[in-house]
């Protein structure tokens, strides 16, 4: 079955007709779910099986962000309440890594099996930017810390722990969103950093998790590299620096074309992501006539692009075994010690 280098997003809690139709007819890689779509435990399930269902395979890829903190889009009582990943920094940053990252590794496991309990087995985390002084709060708690080493311990036991449950997990915002003083939900990032420091620590936590099947592009403009394109849609940050320096060579899927940072038709921004290297166009709105854009900018899956879509489509098929009642404790201790956030961005 020919699949179309799209993740789209839907409208609400029920497929409607119209997203059956395209859902048909273009056949996306995957689905991405946000809280508008998540009411209760089976109309997740039954959105779910419908849209699987339209696409005409299981072998699709269900995304959510369910982070914790600021970014959850499953809440109690319908997804257990998650601290940010700033709670495993600090009881790192406090003289314990080594159980900080087995706490992390055991809330990440937790969290698959409550995604794949709903059919959902994506989720678009661990962030591995690392943020400075002064940059934008829009990663702030996300991050699992300042110190390269620190987010590749957290970040790799994070990663792992999805993948040991069945939930490809998505490294975010590559090549780094961490320096960005402005949110690209709603502005373009300008970064000037020069090329020697940017690789000596931004780049450095997604070079160490590059075997991580799956990335998500970061709408930042390196003006080191390219200053005239966000690296999302700059071939020469994807070609030289993702999949040469970085050495990523997972599934590439762009943040979301809907994004104020990106200027220009969907259907532009669709192929704009692609001609710049990404695999994968990423659209979240649900908006059926922006859906039909930017499926209308991106191709059918081939190659290179289809050999990744492969690689992350296998994790789904590793079976969940873990000790979930260890893993609850772990989790306990770190909500404890840590107030909530209930922000969303």
């Amino acid at each position: 079955m020919t699949r179309a280098a799209l993740i789209t997003g839907l409208e609400g809690a029920v497929l409607t007709a119209a997203e059956a139709q395209f859902l048909r007819t273009v056949r996306p890689l995957g689905i991405i779910l946000f809280a508008r779509n998540c009411e209760a435990a089976g109309q997740i399930r039954q959105l779910v099986a419908d849209a699987l269902d339209a696409i005409g395979t299981d072998d699709t890829l269900v995304l959510i962000d369910q982070e914790g903190g600021r970014v959850q889009r499953l809440r109690p009582p319908l997804g257990r309440a998650l601290p940010p990943a700033e709670a495993y920094a600090k009881r790192y940053e406090a003289g314990d890594g080594p159980a900080a990252c087995a706490a992390a590794a055991a809330a990440a496991q937790l969290v698959a099996r409550d995604l794949r309990d709903l059919g959902i087995n994506t989720n678009c985390a661990p962030v591995l930017d690392l943020p400075v002084a002064g940059a934008h709060a829009i990663i702030g708690d996300r991050a699992y810390g300042s110190s390269v080493e620190q987010v590749i311990r957290l970040g790799r036991a994070v990663a792992e722990g999805f993948m040991s449950c069945g939930v490809l997990p998505v490294i975010k915002h590559i090549p780094g969103h961490g320096r960005a003083t402005k949110d690209s939900h709603l502005d373009l990032p300008i970064v000037s950093t020069p090329r020697t420091e940017l690789a000596a620590s931004d780049f450095a936590p997604f070079k160490a998790l590059a075997d991580v099947p799956a990335a998500m592009t970061a709408h930042v403009v390196f003006t080191a590299i390219d200053p005239d394109r966000p690296a999302s849609t700059s071939a020469r940050v994807t070609e030289e620096f993702i999949r040469g320096e970085i050495g990523y060579d997972g599934l590439l899927m762009s943040d979301d074309l809907g994004m104020h940072a990106l200027t220009g038709l969907m259907r532009e921004r669709a192929e704009a992501v692609i001609a710049a290297g990404s695999d994968v166009a990423l659209h979240c709105s649900g908006v059926l006539a922006e859906m039909e854009a930017a499926a209308s900018g991106v191709p059918i899956l081939a190659g290179d692009a289809l050999r990744r879509a492969g690689v992350a489509l296998a994790v789904l098929q590793q079976p969940q075994v873990f000790d979930v009642a260890a893993a609850e404790r772990l989790l306990a201790e770190v909500i404890a010690g840590h107030g909530r956030n209930s922000e969303s961005v």
